[in-house]
């Protein structure tokens, strides 16, 4: 059997200049790698201002286009997820003004009252636990969705993407000293919501039902000499 002869292509370089001096030679190796190492950031950073997983989606699309056809004017000043990141968020405040006439990232007072998302490992073999697993997940969710946008944003990259105070302080164009605060209040609205929302879950948590139940109770059954 005659063997096809594999391309010899060099390793990607993990630098930002080198990646973007590659897709600018329209590598498709390169292009691809910077997408599929932002693509999650962008998505939470989109889905955290518009609270819409297809706007999301199509936000990140359309920000991703805007910063491939302007690749030449990165610089390096700051990393090429910071860069993208700033794109993703303006292509989303965009959208939410367009929606929502004279809405700013700072709009909301310090002190006052925004994926794919937080990830519970679901038990396959216990269906039960599963679902309620899921539940409590929805509720967190649609917790954080709550949140004041200015709140929300600071949330998501400093818990959710697990960035430091001084790279979402960058980001978002805020002061590390804000983002800080911001996330205390976050936290502490995020508790409120979520523990006035808990307690319907609570309520159906250790649940004990179905085949679990089932197979208790006719094990009973039979040590009493039933059947």
């Amino acid at each position: 059997m005659r063997q096809v002869p594999v391309p010899n292509i060099a390793p990607l370089d993990t630098g930002d200049i080198e990646l973007v001096r590659r897709a600018l030679a329209r590598e498709e190796a390169a292009v691809r790698a910077i997408m599929q190492a932002n693509n999650r950031r962008l998505y939470r950073l989109a889905r955290g201002i518009l609270r819409n997983d297809g706007e999301a989606e199509d936000v990140v699309q359309e920000a991703y286009v805007r910063a491939f056809t302007h690749l030449e004017s990165f610089r390096g000043d700051c990393s090429l997820s910071t860069w993208l990141s700033r794109i993703a968020i303006n292509e989303a405040l965009g959208r939410l003004r367009r929606r929502r006439p004279a809405v700013e990232l700072d709009s909301l007072p310090q002190g006052a009252l925004e994926a794919e998302i937080i990830q519970f490992p679901l038990a396959a073999a216990d269906p039960e636990k599963s679902m309620a697993q899921r539940e409590i997940q929805a509720v967190v969710e649609h917790a954080i969705d709550e949140l004041p946008e200015a709140f929300r944003l600071v949330f998501i990259t400093r818990v959710i993407e697990g960035m430091n105070v001084e790279e979402t302080a960058e980001i978002l164009s805020l002061k590390p000293e804000t983002v800080k605060s911001r996330l205390h209040r976050a936290r502490t609205m995020l508790r409120d919501i979520v523990e006035k929302k808990i307690g319907p879950v609570v309520m159906e948590a250790f649940p004990f039902a179905g085949k679990r139940c089932e197979r208790l109770t006719d094990t009973v059954l039979k040590r009493l000499g039933y059947g």
